[in-house]
């Protein structure tokens, strides 16, 4: 068990009914990460940073942070500058859309929309599940001295593509590449599942603790 750093305020956890948000939080409080989950935006008063997990479909998932009045005050929290983890839809989230819902408006706070990987006879299949490498582009806070390729865990059929233009991150390969970790400003995301990746997702957490939350 992690030991959470006393003194400082805790990352808001959104639980808005689109995330794996009890599995999330233990491997946070593990990473030494002072974590509280919150259920509607008057329990943001006092935190420091948000973490916004995401699983299912992704018209589901806004709908669900729309109905729980998330939007507004996230978008103001990444205005301001404060640090911003997207988990699994949680990074798709943070886009202009994707091609899973036509239609329906992400976060925003990324240009571009996800796609959707395309399925070919012999190659790989739908969805992307199980562990793959994860190759580090630039100079992500949230891989700092981590040795790559690194093996992380993914259960996704949808994807940030390359062509969006981001900072820093790292490169995954299926079928095609595309964006399974970034840093963009004090935006960051992990496609994969830190809380399922074992000690890489552990790294990646310590590294958002130490280079994010008490770097920043």
């Amino acid at each position: 068990m992690g030991v959470v750093v006393s003194g400082v305020l805790p990352v808001a956890l959104l639980d808005y009914g689109g995330g794996n948000v009890h599995s999330a939080h233990k491997a946070f409080v593990r990473a030494g990460i002072a974590t509280r989950v919150v259920s509607a935006p008057a329990d943001l008063e006092g935190t420091r940073g948000v973490v916004v997990p995401g699983q299912g479909h992704f018209r589901q998932v806004m709908e669900a942070l729309d109905s729980s009045g998330f939007r507004a005050p996230l978008l103001t929290a990444a205005a301001a500058g404060e640090p911003i983890f997207g988990i699994c839809v949680g990074m798709q989230m943070l886009l202009d859309g994707s091609e899973e819902a036509p239609g329906v408006a992400g976060l925003g706070l990324i240009p571009g929309v996800v796609r959707r990987f395309v399925p070919q006879p012999g190659a790989e299949k739908v969805p992307h599940m199980g562990w793959n490498s994860i190759d580090r582009v630039g100079d992500s806070a949230l891989l700092r001295g981590l040795s790559c390729p690194a093996y992380a865990y993914f259960v996704h059929s949808y994807y940030v593509p390359i062509t969006v233009d981001l900072e820093a991150g790292a490169i995954t390969e299926y079928g095609e590449p595309f964006w399974s970790v970034f840093s963009q400003g004090n935006l960051h995301a992990t496609q994969f599942h830190p809380e399922k990746s074992g000690e890489v997702g552990m790294a990646v957490l310590r590294r958002f603790r130490e280079q994010v939350l008490l770097g920043g």
